[in-house]
């Protein structure tokens, strides 16, 4: 396997990465023989947008021990919700019927993201992707709503040891990568 530096992270991944559909549907042992053949290959990214718990928690049985093999990239802002995958720009969430402010948000995002590391069985990741921002309206609410405010404070916890960008759309790439914020831009 050859490998190359992601980024401007430092971080360094093999040429051939691993998304989460491969491992959609699959049952626990076959997520365990997926990762093994991983590992024997020296292939370490994951790419994981889905939320789903079930795949999440295959795959975090199966790194137990060797978790420091593998380059996990999570991507914020895509929830799991009535059982399915679902975009959220939503960092809080008022509930009617609380008292005060404090009990009424619901972090949808922040939320989501602390369950993929639970179900990972981690504390961290080498990634931290804001996901799936493909217009320039969106990039402003990913900005505004504080999701990239977020993103770099899981950075500075040592959360997330950088942090990405999922995109489609040229403009909104150049645009998020002048910020300097982004070390890793996920474009196709």
């Amino acid at each position: 396997m050859r490998y190359r530096t992601l980024g401007r992270t430092g971080i360094r991944v093999g040429e051939i990465g691993m998304g989460c559909e491969g491992f959609s549907g699959k049952t626990a042992r076959q997520v365990r023989e997926m990762v093994d053949l991983m590992d024997a290959a020296g292939v370490n990214c994951i790419d994981l947008y889905t939320p789903e718990p079930e795949l999440l928690d295959s795959l975090g049985r199966a790194m137990e021990g060797r978790r420091e093999k593998f380059v996990l990239q999570c991507h914020i802002c895509a929830v799991w919700q009535d059982g399915q995958y679902k975009r959220t720009r939503k960092l809080a969430e008022v509930k009617e019927g609380f008292a005060d402010q404090r009990t009424r948000c619901l972090d949808e995002a922040k939320a989501n993201f602390a369950e993929r590391l639970r179900l990972l069985r981690t504390d961290w990741v080498d990634v931290g992707m804001i996901h799936y921002v493909d217009a320039m309206s969106d990039w402003d609410t990913v900005v505004q709503n504080g999701i990239l405010d977020y993103a770099l404070e899981l950075k500075a916890a040592g959360i997330v040891r950088s942090v990405g960008l999922s995109s489609h759309n040229a403009a909104v790439s150049l645009t998020a990568v002048n910020t300097g914020k982004i070390d890793v831009l996920m474009f196709s």
